[in-house]
């Protein structure tokens, strides 16, 4: 029982990436067919981005009041039905209705299932859970790039829809396996609200710090094409092809480090992952032209920030308490989706205004300031890093 809820779980997880990555692949021809600027994108990005803000706001409170199993079940259902809504959309205002449920449910996924497994579950299978978030990520463009040669953009999302109606369906069927691990509270009857936590000492940094790392994960993830074309003198196809990398940097970087984790602990995974960031970004900056240095600067700078999100989330019970993980684990999600949300596109204004060879400058500016808070967090509440069997 306890192996076939992890499983649940990590097919949970690939639930959450499948939607992320498709509006992405599918959007140059979708814009078309939709009769609007490609530039309406970002409207949509942002809807389906307040949508997981609200949720994950308030996922502690419907997390407490229907329980997690319940919580994440919804919330597959509702990101099937908007995905499902996106393929019969024939007009731009549609995509924006369902972008509503879409952001909704993912932000409910998100922040129950991290604090679930931060509660119940070592560091590995935090790490673990985040690389099948990546697998998810990986196999919508595959579905996107199919429809789009075969017949169109709507298949896409109708397949991925069914896919997630499907994963809905198993977790709907295999609710009583969560009942496993009941005996361990996922939340205290003495948490503190939202606004309480917000004076928690050592809150406002980890939000930041947090907010910094997304910020430059989603910069690095959005951007690196750009850089490469117009810093490196690449073609575009060929940055295109290199720009994955760093994915793939990521999802291998959270599958290895599921293997050490336990031994080095949250925090010094934070720190390693750290390291590896920053001699990432130091072979961008090396001014040749050799494509083997970039290639390397960007499974550098994937495998860098592969541990930094899992050991965060993990460590936020040992620092602050089971009873306000739920609470605390929500605001993060939070700040990072108004991180990954906004940084991005400043990126892209000082770009315009200057040159886009200010990339790794800008990522290790967040990149610092990642570390010292989320240092400084540990310095002044438990001082070391807890391991939850």
């Amino acid at each position: 029982m306890y192996t076939l809820l992890l499983v649940l779980i990590y097919i949970a997880f690939i639930s959450l990436g499948l939607p992320d990555s498709l509006l992405g692949s599918g959007w140059p021809v979708m814009h078309d067919d939709l009769h609007v600027p490609i530039s309406f994108m970002g409207i949509v990005s942002m809807v389906i981005s307040g949508g997981t803000v609200v949720s994950s706001l308030l996922s502690d409170k419907l997390t407490n009041k229907f329980g997690t199993q319940t919580v994440t079940v919804a919330s597959v259902f509702l990101t099937a039905v908007a995905l499902l809504g996106f393929s019969f959309s024939n007009q731009f205002w549609m995509l924006i209705v369902f972008a509503i449920p879409y952001g909704l449910g993912a932000g409910a996924i998100d922040a129950a299932l991290n604090n679930y497994v931060a509660l119940h579950y070592t560091s590995k299978h935090m790490s673990w859970l985040h690389c099948f978030w990546g697998v998810g990520t990986i196999f919508s463009p595959f579905v996107m790039s199919y429809a789009l040669t075969y017949s169109a953009w709507n298949n896409g999302y109708r397949l991925i829809g069914l896919i997630q109606l499907g994963i809905g369906l198993l977790l709907l069927f295999t609710l009583p396996v969560w009942k496993i691990n009941r005996p361990k509270a996922e939340n205290g009857a003495k948490a503190k609200g939202l606004t309480g936590i917000l004076k928690v000492k050592g809150v406002p940094s980890i939000l930041i710090g947090f907010f910094a790392y997304c910020a430059a994960e989603a910069t690095a993830m959005n951007w690196a094409s750009t850089y490469l074309v117009e810093v490196k003198d690449m073609t575009a196809e060929r940055a295109a092809q290199f720009a994955s990398l760093f994915y793939i940097g990521l999802t291998i970087g959270r599958f290895l480090g599921g293997f050490i984790m336990n031994k080095l602990g949250d925090r010094r995974m934070i720190l390693l992952g750290t390291c590896i960031l920053f001699c990432g970004i130091i072979a961008l900056l090396i001014p040749v032209e050799d494509s083997a240095v970039s290639l390397t600067g960007l499974i550098l700078i994937g495998l860098g920030c592969a541990p930094i999100y899992p050991c965060i989330i993990h460590s936020t019970p040992y620092h602050f308490g089971a009873e306000n993980s739920g609470v605390i684990i929500g605001i993060q999600m939070a700040s990072a989706y108004v991180g990954s949300t906004f940084m991005p596109p400043l990126l892209g204004l000082l770009g315009n205004a200057f040159s886009f060879a200010i990339l790794p400058v800008y990522l290790c500016v967040f990149i610092v300031l990642m570390i010292g808070m989320t240092e400084y967090t540990f310095r002044i509440t438990a001082g070391k890093e807890g391991r939850i069997a």
